[in-house]
Order: structure tokens, then C-alpha cells, then sequence
């Protein structure tokens, strides 16, 4: 299931009396082949149990809880997984595991009434969804990408012309034959990629190819997916899969990059001209309360982000219950570095943004919104 779906239904789930599990392991194996993060399971699973009363309903739910997930990852988590997010909560009926090719930086574990979603959102905004498409001549391949990892892929093959005339064909006439086969071709690729497009909920597109086909596809490529294309890459077509997938995530590195700055300095320009963007925690999540949102901003840098200030909580508490936690929070890894109501407003802007369909994007540099506590949005509308 595309992490995309994952997030949105996590961030549907209302918050509850009672402890909410979110678990964020690295699960890549150290140099010796074994797995790294049962230490930090036991020691932190213990600590975390003991700040609730034996025999307590939070307790008991609890309980089942980390038994559930101690099972799950001695028998279900699979071995190509370099990092799992796990969400449960036994009171409130929800048991939720992410699997990922991408590797988590460090172990999680966080305790609440809601589900901590600031790092699988990060990872959806560090890994997102694009299309790949290396052709030649003959034939193609388009790649579906995500979380790192290849998740859909087509072959597209054309009519294989030989170099030499045949039948005593004039070569102007041959050179016409071979140039409508790769018309022909190109026109396949194009029309394959559209439907994937489409399919997949691409807004991103790379392309590799020779100095033949790809001219072509440019000619052939109907706007919205000429809009698309980021990049061209120097990769060899024919070239092994961890090749081409290296080469796509450097790609998509830059570009974020580029993209970042210049989503930011729209945001504030927007803002300073009185239109269609907002910057700071306490605007930005009144405007993601209201709906306004189209796109939040988010530093990638926990602790570049600025929590609100205690007039605007209580302000915002009638429409806002998340940010006074119904259960006390207990955190391990990143999250117990952090300032607590930090981590709470990272997860009420994340969850606020998937609740509106608000697009979510992280800015790795820090310093592009250190100016504006960590956190700034393009609108759809003011009010």
C-alpha cells in the first residue's frame, strides 16, 4: 500500500484515553549481518510500561500491545525491510505496520493518545513518488519509484529495423520506413507513460535516452506530462536496477533541493504581499484548522521548529484538542531529545495537513524557515 494511503488514514485516527504506540526502527543489519534494534526494543519497551500502574486499563492495553509488536517483528518483519514504522493501540483497535526499503536515521518510540506521524511523513517527502523512463530506439522501460524503492514497472518493445536497405529499397526510402518505426515507438512510450501518470498519482518525471528517441518524446509528450519532467539523466538504458536507482535519488535529491528554495521564497513572498502563503507555527496551523492550507512547509529539523506560544494553544484548544495530550508522553530516540510540545505541534501540523488533503513538504535546510519558526505554507484561499 503507497505510504501516501498509510499517512492518511493514520491521521484519521481520534485521539484516546489511552496509550498510543508509534515505533520507528532502523532495521538495517550491522556489519556483522545482525539486526540492531532489539536492545533498544527491551530496554525501552520496560522503561516505558513502568510509568503506568500495574493493572491499569492504560496499562493492560499497553501490555498488549508491545506483545503484539514483539511478535510482529519476530515473525512478520521481512528481511529486506531497512526500516519499519509500527502504530497500535489495543484499547482503540488499531494495529498498523509499515514496512520500508528506505532506512529510518535512528529508533523511535513515542507514547501518546495519537499516532506520531512527523517521521513517516518526513520519508514520504524524502522519497517520493516518480516516474523514471529509459528508452531507446527499440525499446523502453518506465520505473515507478517510492520509499526507495521500485514499486511498478512497464516494458514498452518496438519493431527492431536493420541498418541496411532490404528488397532494393532506395535509402531515402529506407531512412522514411526507419523514421516512422521510431515515431511509431516514441508514441507508444508516451501514451504508456500518460496512463501510468495517471495510475500512479506521478507529478515527476525523469527520463533517460539516446540522442534518437529522446527529441521525440519531447515532440510527443502532450503538456501536463511535459510539465512533469525534471530532469534527463546520464545513465546507461540498459543499465542494472541499483544503478538506475541511484542515479534517480541523486536526481530527485537535487531537485527537492531546488524545488525547496523555491517553494519557501513563494510562501514569504506570498505572505509579504498580502496574497496566498503564511509563515510561523501559530498562523499556519489557525490557517490549517480552517482549511486554507495547500501546501505546509515543514522544517526537516526537529529541533528548528518553534512550539506556539502558550496564548495561542489555549486560543486554539476548542478546535485543536491535540495539543493538550489526553495521555501523558513517554518517548525514546529522537523524540525524548526533543522538546515534548514540539513533537506534539510537528504532529498536529502533519496530521492537520493529511486531514485537508494539504500536500506536505519537508525543507531540509534548516536555515531556508529558521526565520520563521520552522514552519511556513502556500494557501488556497484567505479569508
Amino acid at each position: 500500500m503507497p505510504i501516501t494511503e498509510q499517512l492518511d488514514r493514520l491521521a484519521r485516527f481520534e485521539p484516546v484515553p489511552y496509550p498510543v504506540v508509534s515505533l520507528y526502527l532502523n532495521t538495517q543489519p550491522n556489519e556483522h549481518g545482525r539486526d540492531q534494534y532489539q536492545a533498544f526494543v527491551r530496554q525501552e519497551f520496560k522503561a516505558r510500561s513502568r510509568t503506568y500502574s500495574a493493572g491499569s486499563p492504560e496499562r493492560e492495553s499497553l501490555d498488549k500491545d508491545l506483545e503484539r509488536i514483539n511478535t510482529f517483528l519476530e515473525t512478520e518483519l521481512q528481511p529486506s525491510a531497512n526500516g519499519v514504522a509500527i502504530f497500535a493501540c489495543s484499547a482503540g483497535e488499531m494495529f498498523e505496520a509499515v514496512q520500508l526499503t528506505a532506512p529510518i536515521d535512528q529508533h523511535w518510540l513515542y507514547i501518546g493518545d495519537a499516532p506520531h506521524l512527523y517521521p513517516l511523513a518526513r520519508l514520504e517527502s524524502k522519497y517520493p513518488r516518480y516516474a523514471a523512463v529509459l528508452a531507446d530506439t527499440n525499446s523502453a522501460r518506465i520505473l515507478v519509484f517510492a520509499t526507495n524503492e521500485l514499486v511498478a514497472q512497464e516494458e514498452v518493445v518496438g519493431e527492431k529495423t536493420r541498418r541496411t536497405s532490404q528488397g532494393g529499397w532506395s535509402q531515402a526510402r529506407f531512412q522514411r520506413h526507419i523514421s516512422n518505426f521510431h515515431l511509431q515507438h516514441a508514441k507508444d512510450i508516451v501514451e504508456a507513460l500518460d496512463r501510468i501518470v495517471k495510475q500512479e498519482g506521478i507529478t515527476q518525471i525523469l527520463t533517460a535516452g539516446d540522442e534518437v528517441i529522446l527529441p521525440l518524446l519531447r515532440e510527443q509528450m502532450p503538456k501536463h506530462l511535459a510539465e512533469k519532467v525534471v530532469d534527463h539523466l546520464k545513465v546507461d538504458t540498459k543499465a542494472p536496477l541499483d544503478t538506475i536507482l541511484g542515479a534517480t535519488v541523486e536526481a530527485m535529491a537535487k531537485q527537492n533541493e531546488h524545488t525547496d528554495r523555491e517553494k519557501v521564497d513563494a510562501a514569504i513572498g506570498a505572505y509579504r504581499a498580502g496574497g496566498l502563503g503564511i509563515v510561523g507555527p501559530e498562523d499556519t496551523l489557525d490557517a490549517l484548522i480552517k482549511g486554507q492550507v495547500d501546501e505546509l512547509l515543514l522544517t526537516a529539523t526537529m529541533d528548528a521548529l518553534e512550539n506556539v506560544s502558550p496564548e495561542a494553544t489555549i486560543a486554539m484548544a476548542n478546535d485543536s484538542t491535540m495539543l493538550e495530550p489526553a495521555v501523558e508522553t513517554a518517548a525514546g530516540g529522537e523524540a525524548a531529545q526533543a522538546d515534548p510540545r514540539v513533537v506534539r505541534l510537528a504532529d498536529e501540523l502533519v496530521t492537520r495537513a493529511k486531514q485537508t488533503a494539504a500536500t506536505v513538504t519537508f525543507i531540509e535546510d534548516a536555515e531556508l524557515l529558521r526565520e520563521y519558526g520552522g514552519v511556513a505554507a502556500l494557501l488556497r484561499f484567505r479569508v
